[in-house]
């Protein structure tokens, strides 16, 4: 489908025969699945030919196991591998269509929750565009991560009924459905050989049926596989008790069931909400770990070679009962002993932390894993058992050390810790930054890495450029592929380097900062449309969007934006002499989070009052779009003047946003945490604003005993913002409307948003001098772009191959 003839034909065939309409009578959505289906046709033979030359090769895969794949529309990004943008728009043209027009029809797959779902999504674009052969394995989930409203300023969650319309892009396969069990118990017997061995007698199960998704690479002639799960019940309608009248307990056995691919994450402040993220969990292991032993390995092979195969890479510790899992296919299925099976097993997987925070190291109750699964209980204990035996032998009498390295722990309640079992299993242990591999090796899991130090290494995140720059930001890409002369930094974006010496080059950056008006221009139709929000475009645009959680620090952000209008309307600051600025946030907060559910409503609050001051207007406008996604991304971050990235120091792990900024020419003021810290030495301390405590004086003051409400006390400025907050200003009058944020504050203040508060605002005011010279901004701006190469995606899969997986391309 190379010409316009030939895709108007196969336009009008999916239009006419697979949508069963002729054009005069297709409705908008008619002509999207029509034409997703015509393109995406011309990689279905790319598809099955790049499959055939792995099973030729026999080639080693990754099999990435994650909960969470944000991957944005898919129309534009199969267009762009293609190459084929123009021929469909030309064809559209001819046929009177507008391709802009139904581009806009495709719902966004909310398969994930942030960066790490979107950090997936990229992996496995820039394997693709690599030519190395992997399989990404999660959930169709039906609705996904919810969809964002705000009633009165209030996060409300609605269902995001994303596969409502039809999904072109998925490939359903019911015929390869996989049997899933839960719950029973176990009993040993004497097997053929008379050895003892135990089995599983499990009381439930589901079918797992695959959905499969292509993953192109760049113009390569590559596609990859996205394979998602969704759950359905193996008995799913009882006719006979239909038949009696009752009609809900016919089909109670497939409600249950599917409950556990409908949303991404349920509320797990439940007992049953903690059951269900537990059977979302194992349910998609073993249905991928199930795939790659039957499908995907040719018939007959020894699996005494799987390491050879196949690297399972665990993405967080979601997937980790995937290492029980592999276990008790090996042993109880597959007759093994029991050492060969581990030293496999030790050999397939490779684990990649994602957190520094405790809280967000899953831990499950030997209880609940128990009830649901019994036999990975018993895994786990002798994993547990021989391991401490090991560490008995290396540090006699040292039983501290025993239990602070068991997998089991007694406290609060008797529970496995995941984060330890990936550890000991995994073949690598992978931190995403170099700061967070350092506080991974010293802070979170000191033990083991004294242990087993070459177990841990660093891969530092990246984001693909064919999405976050070709994709989102044309302007730039045009500018780029001019100046560099022709489009290899698509998939070589050390070349960025080579636009260094044009930062000094008026003409240059008088064109840079044309496209950055331009894509402030787009942000603001996008948004007067989509939110019915009204953004200025020519004053500064400030940005901070991420999920909400108090470590990433949204607060301190809104303490600056209450401190300049607090300084305004108090009359300490003429509002003429206040650097105009958009103030710009996209987060969404975890249902049942109730003190980020209260920070978003105050954000709400502070902006609906400074919007509507005649004070401040033309000077200070807040804007929060509600439910962010990939899609609003791709138009808000090539407009960033400013990329906020102000976490508290050792609580961020790495950040792919900071690195999506810097590459679109955003100047970031931040802390020294996560990827931070190589941007600002990548870019230089002169084209960053850095501020706030390093780390080890973050440690050092939560050990002296940090007073919030001292630091409050002692700063005349501080003290007067929160109690501008807690006087009722934002709320009518209602003092009590915001008083659990400031109590919070003032009270504990878990990340020191206090304690970094007057830093801050310093920086801030290096800000304002730095904008106020818009040639040296687009210069610090430019330079943001060329010397950030090294956060590409496809950065990051070389240094996972050398170090980790091992994986060479597939050759042609």
């Amino acid at each position: 489908m190379h010409t316009v003839d030939e895709f108007i034909n196969g336009f009008m065939d999916e239009l006419n025969f697979g949508r069963g309409v002729s054009l005069a009578r297709s409705s908008r959505n008619d002509q999207y699945i029509a034409l997703s289906k015509a393109v995406r046709q011309n990689l279905q033979a790319r598809w099955m030919k790049t499959l055939a030359r792995q099973y030729e090769q026999q080639a080693k895969s990754v099999a990435y196991l994650s909960a969470e794949y944000l991957l944005g529309r898919q129309l534009d990004n199969a267009l762009l591998a293609t190459g084929m943008t123009e021929v469909v728009q030309d064809g559209l043209g001819i046929l009177g269509l507008s391709l802009d027009e139904l581009r806009a029809q495709e719902t966004e797959p909310g398969l994930g929750n942030g960066g790490l779902g979107r950090l997936a999504a990229c992996f496995v674009d820039s394997l693709a565009t690599m030519s190395v052969p992997c399989i990404g394995y999660g959930i169709r989930y039906e609705y996904g991560i919810f969809r964002q409203e705000f009633e009165d300023g209030w996060q409300v969650e609605h269902s995001d009924r994303w596969l409502a319309l039809g999904n072109p892009w998925e490939f359903p396969h019911p015929e390869h459905a996989v049997t899933v069990h839960f719950g029973g118990s176990t009993e040993t017997y004497t097997d053929e050989q008379g050895r003892e061995r135990t089995r599983w007698l499990p009381a439930w199960d589901v079918q797992g049926v695959p959905y499969n998704y292509m993953v192109p690479g760049y113009r390569n002639g590559r596609v990859n596989t996205l394979r998602l799960w969704s759950a359905r019940a193996t008995r799913a309608f009882d006719l006979r008790i239909f038949n009696a009248g009752d009609y809900v307990e016919a089909v109670r056995a497939q409600t249950f069931a599917e409950n556990i691919s409908k949303v991404l994450y349920p509320e797990d402040s439940t007992p049953q909400g903690k059951e269900l993220r537990l059977q979302q969990q194992y349910f998609f292991v073993a249905c991928s770990l199930r795939d790659q032993l039957e499908n995907v390995l040719p018939k007959q092979f020894d699996l005494a070679n799987l390491p050879d195969r196949v690297t399972f890479q665990l993405n967080d510790t979601h997937p980790v009962i995937a290492i029980p899992e592999l276990m008790r296919l090996l042993v109880d299925e597959k007759g093994m002993e029991w050492d060969d099976a581990w030293a496999i097993t030790q050999k397939c997987f490779a684990y990649t932390c994602h957190t520094l925070l405790p809280e967000a190291l899953e831990v499950w109750s030997v209880e609940l894993l128990g009830k649901l699964l019994p036999r990975h209980l018993e895994i786990i204990y002798k994993i547990n058992e021989i391991f401490l035996e090991e560490v008995r032998a290396a540090y006699p009498g040292d039983e501290i050390k025993l239990r602070r390295m068991s997998i089991i722990t007694d406290h609060p309640e008797r529970s496995v810790r995941m984060a330890y079992l990936a550890t000991i299993a995994a073949s690598k242990v992978n931190g995403v930054a170099a700061l967070h591999s350092e506080l991974l090796r010293d802070k979170v899991l000191p033990d083991f890495s004294a242990y087993w130090p070459d177990k841990f290494t660093n891969v530092t995140n990246g984001i693909t450029p064919r999405r976050f720059i070709r994709l989102s930001n044309p302007g730039l890409s045009e500018l780029i592929t001019e100046t560099l002369g022709d489009e290899g930094w698509v998939t070589d974006l050390d070349r960025l380097r080579e636009l260094e010496p044009h930062a000094d080059d008026p003409a240059f950056r008088e064109r840079f900062r044309q496209v950055k008006a331009a894509n402030k221009q787009t942000l603001a139709k996008v948004l007067a449309v989509r939110d019915d929000i009204t953004l200025p475009t020519d004053v500064m645009y400030d940005v901070m969007v991420k999920r909400l959680h108090e470590y990433k620090r949204q607060t301190l952000k809104l303490l600056h934006i209450v401190t300049l209008y607090e300084q305004i309307i108090s009359g300490k600051v003429a509002a003429q002499d206040v650097t105009p600025r958009a103030f710009l946030f996209g987060a969404k907060a975890a249902p049942g989070y109730r003190i980020a559910k209260e920070i978003i409503a105050l954000i709400n609050a502070v902006g609906k009052t400074i919007n509507n001051d005649p004070q401040v207007q033309g000077r200070l406008t807040v804007a929060f779009p509600a439910n962010y996604n990939v899609t609003l991304a791709e138009r808000l971050i090539p407009a960033a003047d400013l990329s906020e990235q102000i976490s508290l120091a050792g609580k961020e792990a790495s950040g792919t946003g900071n690195m999506k900024f810097a590459l679109n020419g955003a100047l970031t003021i931040g802390t020294d945490d996560g990827a931070n810290v190589e941007i600002r030495q990548l870019v230089g301390d002169d084209n960053f604003f850095l501020f706030g405590m390093l780390e080890p004086e973050v440690e050092a003051t939560i050990a002296q005993g940090y007073s919030p409400v001292s630091v409050y006390e002692s700063n005349p400025q501080l003290k007067a913002t929160i109690d501008l907050i807690a006087s009722g200003h934002f709320s009518d009058g209602d003092r009590n409307r915001f008083e659990p944020v400031v109590s919070n504050l003032l009270g504990e203040d878990r990340f020191l948003t206090l304690a970094d508060y007057a830093a801050y605002l310093e920086a801030q005011k290096k800000v304002e001098a730095a904008y106020a010279d818009p040639d040296d901004w687009s210069r610090k701006a430019i330079l943001n772009v060329a010397r950030c190469g090294f956060f590409s995606s496809d950065r990051s899969m070389v240094d996972y191959i050398d170090r980790i997986w091992h994986t060479p391309a597939i050759t042609q």
